[in-house]
């Protein structure tokens, strides 16, 4: 690890939101936050003697945009109890209520902490930190890799290795190659038909003997998280990073295609199961209007959001804040008086 690079600073500068990330986040919800609008006209009529009817409309419009039954059940519970107990007797306190219930899920899943959730880093000196990348085919992870590494170099000065563990798809390490010069990356070694693990055990090997890597971002072939034999070898690669560094790889993060919807729950729940997920990356976030999908599987599982995707830009990779994201999601406007 070179003196330059250090892992607080990287911490520091993905925590940082400036107005141009907030307004990226903003555009790429438009979809999603369209679909919610219809909130504002239920709650601009909104009666105390009409709490069942209205709940109700509300549960409908949460279930359009592919929040969980059980969580959207969740939420308007507590915005029930808060009526009945006299705390909220407007819309526009039905709304507050419902982004603060909605923000407090995605903050407990962060340890209750306010602000982006952080990663998981390693605090050696004179060693780097692996995070190894999966998900299912198609959701974006080479891509995310490679937006992964133009931020950890541009705003930390990070030297990052990308390592081209998707060994099914023929272009995958091309396309990384492509990435890896882009964000003034090193590819990591590979011959072609070395087995995953093989080759990132190898990967984090080569990254010891350099000396001047800071963080190793493995990429890995995507799978269908109904498919064993697939998921079981993603656990021998995490294993096989595990034989090469004690404590590697010190993340594991989810890429889940926001164009899915409530599909991607079962499939955090099984990569879960398999390599214990650390952090969720969320993409596709702009061609979507299902974005409410994010919090059941947050609320499910536990896991932290750490990433959003919401457009084709390299910058347009956003470090996940609960309070901008809900923000974005239930602009302030017309809720009732």
């Amino acid at each position: 690890m070179r003196a330059e690079f250090s892992v607080g600073k990287l911490t520091s500068v993905l925590a940082k939101k400036t107005q141009s990330d907030l307004d990226r986040v903003f555009k790429g919800t438009s979809k999603t936050r369209d679909r919610l609008s219809y909130m504002d006209e239920v709650l601009a009529l909104w009666r105390l003697d009409d709490l069942e009817d209205t709940l109700d409309e509300l549960e409908e419009t949460l279930l359009s945009v592919d929040f969980g039954p059980a969580t959207s059940t969740k939420v308007l519970d507590e915005i029930r109890e808060r009526v009945e107990k006299g705390e909220i007797s407007t819309g526009a306190e039905v709304k507050a209520g419902l982004k603060t219930a909605i923000v407090n899920i995605l903050e407990r899943a962060n340890g209750g902490k306010s602000g982006p959730a952080s990663l998981t880093l390693n605090e050696s000196a004179n060693e780097p930190s692996v995070v190894l990348v999966v998900g299912v085919n198609g959701g974006g992870k080479t891509t995310t890799v490679g937006k992964l590494s133009h931020r950890f170099a541009s705003e930390s000065g990070a030297k990052v290795m990308l390592v081209p563990g998707d060994t099914f798809r023929a272009a995958a390490a091309e396309q990384l190659a492509t990435w890896a010069e882009r964000s003034a990356g090193v590819m990591a070694s590979y011959k072609e038909g070395t087995k995953p693990g093989a080759l990132c055990y190898q990967a984090v090997d080569e990254a010891l003997a350099m000396g001047d890597v800071d963080v190793v971002l493995a990429d890995t072939s995507g799978r269908l998280h109904t498919n064993c034999d697939l998921m079981d070898e993603l656990v021998g690669v995490k294993k096989s990073i595990g034989k090469r560094m004690a404590g590697a790889p010190h993340e594991t993060l989810l890429v889940l295609d926001g164009t899915t919807g409530l599909n991607m729950l079962n499939q955090a729940r099984e990569f879960h199961a398999a390599v214990q997920v650390g952090g969720l990356i969320l993409t596709k976030l702009d061609g979507t209007a299902r974005g409410g999908a994010v919090v059941s599987v947050v609320d499910e599982l536990g896991i932290p959001v750490k990433f959003v995707g919401v457009g084709e830009a390299m910058e347009d990779l956003q470090t996940f804040e609960p309070v901008s994201f809900v923000d974005a999601l239930f602009p302030e406007d017309q809720a009732g008086a």
